[in-house]
Order: C-alpha cells, then sequence, then structure tokens
C-alpha cells in the first residue's frame, strides 16, 4: 500500500502562489491498526474534486522498513520513510501496536522536531502512546479509549487523561478516543480547516453524523464488582438489581444485609467501587440505555418511573451529567433505524 501526494494544485494568493493544501503524513508500522489507518485515509486521502483547489495532501511515511504486517492479515509497503514527516502540516498516529510497546528513538525524534516546527500530531485511539512517549503530552490534556486510559495514566503522570471524551483538541496535539472517535476527530479538523460545510459534505459521503453528542461514558459497560465481596453481597446486589424502579434505602438494605449501616456501607463500596447511592444512579442508567435501546415505544416518562429516577426531568439530568447527551438524542442515536423500521412494520436486520 504505497499512497503519494496526487495534486500539484495552484492557490492564488495576494503576492505568490502556493501548492494545494495542509500536508497530511499518516505513519505506517508493523502491527498497524488497519481501521485507524482507513479512517485517516477515508478523510484526508480521498480525492475530493468537489471541495475545489486547497484541499488536503496526503502521504504514509513507514517508520521502519518494510514490508509491514498489519491487522488483518494484510502486508502493507510503503514508498517513504520518516524523511516525509519533514513536509508535513499534520502527522496522523494511526493506533499503536500495543499500548506499551516501545516507541523507536527515530520516530520520537522525528515527531519531535516536526512538534517543534509546529507541525500539528494527532493519534487515533492507542496511537495516544507515542504521542505520549514522544514528550508531546507533557503538561496537556489528551484521551484515548476508556480501556487504556488508568495504564497509560500511570506511565504519563504529567499528562491529564480525560476518559470521558470523545477527542481533545490542544492545539498542535490532538487525540482520539476508541476507534470510532477517530472519524469525530477527524471531522472536527476538517471542521477546523476549511469550515463547517466541508466537514458536513465528508460526514454525509461516510454516512455519519457530522459531531456526536455525548462522550465515552456512554459505551462504557458497568464495573464487574470485586470477586472477594461480591459474593458476600451478591444475592443482596441481584435483589436491588431487580427493583431498581423502587426506593431503596441503606438502613432497608443494611438489615437485609444483617449489617450494620457504617460496615454495609463499607462492604458494599468494597464491592463495587462505589457507594450505594453512585451505584444505584449508575445501575439506573444502565436499565434506562437498555430500555431506550430495546423499547422504541415506551415514553420517556415511564422509562424515567421503571428505573427508578421517577421523572423524565431527573433521567435527562443524570444522562447529561454522566453520559453528555439526552435520553431523546440518545435514543435516537441507537434505536434510530429500529424506530423507522418498526413504524413500516419491517423486520430489522
Amino acid at each position: 500500500m504505497a499512497v503519494m501526494p496526487n495534486c500539484v494544485k495552484i492557490m492564488p494568493n495576494s503576492s505568490a502562489h502556493q501548492t494545494c493544501g495542509p500536508h497530511v503524513v499518516v505513519l505506517a508500522y508493523d502491527g498497524l491498526c488497519t481501521f485507524e489507518f482507513g479512517i485517516a485515509y477515508e478523510v484526508f486521502g480521498l480525492a475530493r474534486p468537489e471541495m475545489g483547489e486547497g484541499w488536503y495532501r496526503f502521504s504514509v511515511a513507514g517508520i521502519e522498513p518494510g514490508p509491514l504486517r498489519a491487522a488483518g492479515g494484510l502486508t502493507v509497503s510503503v514508498d517513504r520513510g520518516l524523511e516525509v514527516l519533514e513536509e508535513a502540516d499534520l502527522i496522523v498516529v494511526p493506533g499503536w501496536r500495543g499500548i506499551q510497546e516501545p516507541v523507536p528513538k527515530a520516530l520520537i525524534a522525528a515527531l519531535q522536531q516536526a512538534h517543534l516546527r509546529g507541525v500539528r500530531v494527532m493519534s487515533l485511539c492507542s496511537g495516544v502512546a507515542v504521542l505520549a512517549a514522544a514528550g508531546l503530552l507533557n503538561g496537556r490534556r489528551a484521551t484515548t479509549h476508556w480501556r487504556y486510559v488508568e495504564l497509560i495514566a500511570e506511565r504519563f503522570p504529567g499528562t491529564a487523561f480525560d476518559a470521558d471524551v470523545l477527542y481533545m483538541d490542544e492545539g498542535r496535539t490532538l487525540t482520539a478516543a476508541g476507534s470510532a472517535a477517530g472519524i469525530d476527530l477527524c471531522l472536527h479538523v476538517v471542521r477546523g480547516d476549511f469550515g463547517v460545510e466541508a466537514a458536513n459534505s465528508v460526514a454525509r459521503r461516510l454516512v455519519v453524523p457530522p459531531h456526536r453528542e455525548g462522550g465515552q461514558a456512554q459505551f462504557i459497560a458497568a464495573p464487574v464488582p470485586d470477586e472477594r465481596e461480591g459474593l458476600r453481597l451478591g444475592p443482596l446486589i441481584e435483589w436491588m438489581r431487580e427493583r431498581l424502579s423502587k426506593e431503596q434505602p441503606i438502613r432497608m438494605l443494611a438489615d437485609r444485609a444483617g449489617m450494620s449501616m457504617r460496615t454495609f456501607q463499607r462492604r458494599f463500596e468494597a464491592a463495587t467501587g462505589d457507594s450505594v447511592g453512585e451505584w444505584l444512579v449508575k445501575e439506573r442508567l444502565r436499565l434506562s440505555r437498555d430500555l431506550l435501546e430495546k423499547q422504541v415505544s415506551v415514553s420517556l416518562d415511564d422509562i424515567a418511573v421503571a428505573c427508578g429516577f421517577g421523572t423524565q426531568a431527573t433521567l435527562r439530568h443524570h444522562f447529561r451529567k454522566r453520559l453528555g447527551t439526552s435520553p431523546a438524542a440518545y435514543r435516537k442515536m441507537f434505536a434510530g433505524k429500529l424506530t423507522d423500521a418498526s413504524r413500516c412494520g419491517r423486520e430489522v436486520r
């Protein structure tokens, strides 16, 4: 796979001519994450004549001699190496072969030099490990897939990692969360470089929303209780899950567990990692998300009652606070196709 610049366009300037738009260079490496690479190519590498002159130029830089292995059993051959980074306006790191895998010194040096020249450096998903290893995130905010945040934050304490957002733009360093969040960040870059209409046009061709509401929190599964404490309180926890629509005062729960309130609270937190109140909110949110996805004909008021939030206003408050979106937007995102098909009486496949 060798992708070379395919345009030599001229844009009029007040004093001189200049070549076509920003030069995007995407890294290729042994163990290449093909999905993330595909995102970068799809947004920045495809010819888009409808955009006129000045659209992105695109190159691939192999960070090591090939042929290179890629996810999915592919083999990648790249014609150019790290020297092409000297021509870049934006460098994209499309994932990395392992969140704890070492980063070659030559790549670190090339990225540091590019960063000093003012080049933007962007990571998709686990590619954040490369930016962090190069020291580009020191004193900055960043994000990555929620599964990696705790691990990489321990390795690079000088960076403020946020597991709740889809992407982070710190000017010359940009980071995306899980793989598909790379689309959100790439569209964000297009929006900043060429405006809203250009980003919307690219999004339409990708058949994705030009902007997604919310953050990673809406995609994270509920935590698994600690095994030992979970065994002690497992039956009670399951009982609590079965009656989320009802009030569950701590005194009643402690009595049912045969413990004092203080002991119960301590052991419950040891088992679940959360206080009783926090756990109930998370479980009620989990249930409400399930209902919003699957029960498309149930009203938001009925869902609020069924989940124990009582009112739609309370349900909306917790969605906004914890998930960064609204119940209606969440339902539209996850159940829109099901709703449309149900109205037409068709089976969804």
